[in-house]
Parts: structure tokens; sequence; C-alpha cells
């Protein structure tokens, strides 16, 4: 744990900080991944943005909470399951970060066994804010292996998680993730007839040049983008042209992870890092990949 009493504003500091966080992250997600199975259900309520909640979106939301409001130099835990903040007692943007998580993305897809993960923001300024606010952004991929991408300013990594005799180990495996040059894989999300017809145009000419990968969830969805290279996109849609995905939980991170990986994020008009949030529970719509297939479809949306 770092020093209550340090200044996160000395880089030094701040560094530790963001550590510390992805450290309590780590921790959480064998425990996570460890109760899944006897959580495939609908929990019986709803979560801030009006969508049912699994169990498992529950049970995450809480050990997420627990372990990132005890790290020292955490000011406050917003989440997409919960409507306001938790204070987690200090100044956010004085001194300390506001941690945003979706806790469980793609939890739909616990019931029918595909993957799913974690997804963590660290602003230093209070929600809602921008992500030029970010510090720092990540995610943990349950997928066959539990996986954590993690960007800063200085790039991005991805390492294992695995439990041991000693607890749980991080190791990195990636040290410089970028997205390859020649992009290769498209995912896009919503049904296609709720598309709009520049965006419906757009897919029709992708699907002929690169290959189809979506599973469902975002976090899954990306990674094989960043693996691979291409396009993830969860589009504007005629029946919710704002979008679905939550801009502090789920695109800003992704798009400070992306960007920092040497790739381009947008909602279509602007950089998603420079959207500016009414409210902590915005949507928006998500493009994000190589640069290249990301400002085609920019003019495609024109």
């Amino acid at each position: 744990m770092t020093d209550p009493d340090a200044d996160v504003g000395d880089p030094a500091d701040a560094d530790s900080v963001v550590e510390a966080v992805f450290d309590a992250v780590a921790a959480t997600a064998p425990e996570i991944r460890a109760a899944l199975p006897g959580r495939r259900v609908e929990s019986g309520t709803e979560n801030a943005s009006g969508e049912s909640v699994m169990a498992g979106d529950l049970y995450a939301d809480e050990l997420l909470g627990d372990a990132l409001t005890a790290v020292d130099g955490v000011g406050s835990f917003v989440s997409e399951e919960r409507e306001t903040a938790v204070d987690a007692g200090g100044a956010v943007g004085e001194g300390a970060y506001a941690v945003a998580i979706d806790p469980l993305d793609g939890s739909s897809n616990l019931r029918s066994n595909n993957a799913m993960g974690t997804v963590i923001g660290v602003y230093d300024a209070p929600l809602p804010a921008t992500g030029r606010d970010l510090v720092a952004a990540g995610y943990v991929l349950y997928g066959p292996i539990t996986t954590m991408v993690v960007a800063d300013e200085d790039g991005v990594h991805e390492e294992v998680i695995e439990e041991d005799d000693g607890g749980v180990s991080r190791s990195v495996v990636e040290d410089d993730l970028r997205l390859p040059e020649d992009p290769l894989v498209y995912g896009f999300g919503g049904r296609v007839p709720d598309w709009p017809d520049e965006f419906t145009a757009y897919a029709r000419e992708i699907e002929d040049e690169l290959k189809l990968r979506y599973g469902g969830a975002m976090v899954g969805d990306v990674n094989q983008v960043l693996t691979y290279g291409g396009v993830f996109a969860y589009p504007a849609l005629v029946d919710a042209p704002d979008g679905k995905l939550r801009l502090s939980f789920e695109a800003n991170p992704i798009a400070y992870i992306v960007e920092r990986a040497g790739g381009a994020a947008t909602d279509g008009e602007i950089d998603i890092l420079d959207v500016e949030p009414e409210g902590v529970h915005d949507r928006v719509p998500l493009y994000v990949g190589n640069e290249g297939p990301v400002e085609r479809l920019k003019a495609a949306l024109d």
C-alpha cells in the first residue's frame, strides 16, 4: 500500500497508486473467476442504466469495490452497477484518483460460457470527466487464460494472472503491446437492421476485407483487435442514437488503451477521449482500432 499522507501529485507517488490499483484488481480476478459457475443467473435487479443484472455482476462489483476503496490514493470508486460514486476518503484531483469500473463486461455471456472481463479507468478528476483525465486504464480478460492489459503514459503491456502458493502473481508476457500494422479482424455490435445506412455501407466493405471476430463482450472483441489488428465498433443505432456503451466505464478506458497501442478511437465525429460527459452513466458510440479503418469509418459517417 502507498503512504496515505503522500502527495499523489508527485509522479513517483502517482505511479505507486496506479500500481496498487492494478494489484488490487489482479488480486480479485481469480476469486471473481472461481465464483462465476454459481452466478450464471439474473439477480432480479437492474443497474443504474436500467439493464438486468446478473448475479456475477453484483459479486464482481462487491469484490472490486471493497478492494479498490481500500487502496490509499483512491478517493472515489464508481461502478457501472452503482447509481453514484463511493467516497473512499480522498479529494479526487487534489491528491487522489477516481477509479471507474465495469465489473463484468459481457456478463450476458455467462449463460453461454463465452469470454467476459473487467474494465478499469483511473481518473485524475471527479467523475463525470473526459478521457483526457485518465492516467491509466486496463482490462482483465477471463478467457482460457486470465490476462490483464494495462496502459499508462509509458505505453501498454499484457500480463498473465495466476494463483500460486504465495497468492496471486502478475507475469508480463508483452511489455510493449502495439497494434499490428496490417489489420486482420473486425467485430461490430448491435443488430444489423438497427445499423444506420452509412454504417451498414461501411460494414459491407470491411467484411470483404477482414475476418469476423465477434463474441458479444467488448473486452474480448477489443482484445482480438489488439492482438491481430483491425476494427471494433458498437455503433450508434437507429433506436439508440447515443450508442450503448458507457463512456466513463467502457469507452474512455478502451479508447485510452487502443490509442496508447498506436490506434485510434472515435464516437464517429471526435476522439472518444474528448467527449464531454453530462453524467457518469452517459452512453456513446464507440469505434476503435487501426487508424486506417477508423478514419475510413469517420469519413463514411460524415
